[in-house]
């Protein structure tokens, strides 16, 4: 029989290759352009408010329900046995993302933990119009609701006392509205502008047993080519490392304070590679106060928050000065029992 110790110190050094073997890609990959190659982009905006005041720097974090945004593994060792949350994003151009959560622990882990995680896009309205031979060039049609949706099933489970595992596979949709077309009788075909895709998520994440440190890695919208009409085109699919810290271990010990350092590098299709930074000062594991940063972005890279925590219930906001957009806000309640 292999002693346990050794087994875990063989499993260390594999995670440790697959992080420098994606960091090496990482590197490879620098300086590449790359714009427009996904759709489904709605997929990559952080609903919850806690990722958001930490510059969604999130794959490391045990998080239970909200871990189904971000990486599944984390929800993994939850404390209780339900957790319930519900996340409003005041997105840019007043688009808006509605997000609700819900992880089952039924049997302390024994079994692992299963969540269901739902995303809803309001676009607003936007006015339709048609190329016309009159004056103006065209003719007013209609008022569109352009909207978006996510459902996924997650599950999670701790392997060992240091590892963890979870995945979530997901069906999203997007409609665009309605689209005509005129022919030479002037007869008109009206189509709608619909696509739906299955996405797989994956995650895992190791403590490492020196301290608080935990590594995290996840890989994020896996999926097959879809369509609108002809042009087909990749979800944003996602690769990302994190790792995270209390950065209290290297301090006298001090009674209720925490503070938490995370830290993602995030490998993207669509845009060039980012890193990400959080941090999170804790009171009495009631009172947070976040602030964050994201590189490699064009109008937005501070932002910042709080949370307060209390009797099971949680109010979480975050707040991003995002340029030419103004600012986005995120706000979040969670329930745990």
């Amino acid at each position: 029989m292999i002693p346990e110790h050794h087994s875990e110190t063989k499993f260390m050094i594999s995670h440790y290759r697959l992080f420098l073997i994606i960091l090496l890609l990482f590197s490879a990959a620098k300086g590449e352009e790359k714009l427009a190659q996904t759709g489904f982009q709605f997929l990559s905006v952080a609903t919850d408010a806690r990722a958001g005041a930490l510059g969604d720097a999130m794959t490391s974090l045990e998080l239970g329900a909200a871990s189904l945004y971000f990486n599944p593994a984390g929800m993994a060792r939850m404390d209780g046995r339900f957790e319930l949350l519900a996340n409003q994003n005041q997105w840019i151009a007043d688009i808006t993302y509605n997000s609700y959560a819900v992880s089952f622990n039924p049997s302390g882990g024994r079994y692992g933990v299963f969540g269901l995680s739902f995303v809803s896009v309001d676009y607003g309205d936007v006015e339709g119009t048609m190329v016309w031979a009159n004056e103006r060039g065209y003719i007013d049609t209609e008022i569109m609701h352009p909207s978006a949706f996510s459902a996924g099933l997650g599950y999670a489970k701790s392997l060992t006392d240091k590892f963890s595992v979870g995945g979530q596979i997901k069906y999203a949709g997007q409609q665009l509205g309605k689209s005509m077309t005129t022919f030479g009788d002037d007869s008109l075909i009206v189509k709608k502008n619909l696509a739906f895709a299955t996405a797989v998520d994956f995650g895992t994440l190791y403590r490492t047993g020196f301290k608080s440190l935990v590594f995290g890695m996840t890989v994020r919208n896996f999926s097959n080519e879809i369509k609108f009409e002809k042009e087909a085109f990749q979800l944003p699919l996602t690769f990302r490392l994190g790792l995270s810290m209390d950065l209290m271990d290297f301090m006298p010990k001090v009674s209720g304070h925490s503070l938490l350092l995370s830290v993602d590098a995030s490998h993207p299709r669509s845009y060039p590679e980012q890193l990400m930074v959080g941090l999170q000062y804790g009171l009495q594991e009631t009172l947070f106060l976040r602030l964050g940063y994201e590189g490699n972005h064009d109008e937005n890279d501070i932002s910042f928050g709080f949370g307060l925590s209390r009797f099971g219930l949680s109010f979480d906001y975050a707040y991003t000065p995002y340029g030419v957009f103004d600012n986005v806000q995120r706000m979040t309640l969670r329930f745990t029992l």
